[in-house]
């Protein structure tokens, strides 16, 4: 069975990759394809990696500013 976009996976919002049972599978409305370089796959971990870190980041802020506006 081969990933598409319907298929579970953690989605790189913004771009046509979908991380799925630890592997990147590039997406399109014309199916799937694995990513196999280590380097443009390493380069989409660091991407995620920094993401999740902005959106952590964003988070707390958010929580920081709701808790001194109430």
């Amino acid at each position: 069975m081969t990933p598409s976009s319907s298929s579970r996976g953690e989605p790189l919002v913004g771009a046509p990759v979908v991380r799925r049972g630890g592997q990147w599978w590039l997406v399109s409305g014309a199916g799937s394809l694995l990513a196999t370089d280590p380097t443009f796959t390493g380069e989409l971990d660091r991407f995620a990696a920094a993401r999740a870190a902005a959106e952590r980041e964003v988070a707390q802020l958010t929580s920081e500013r709701r808790r001194w506006w109430s």
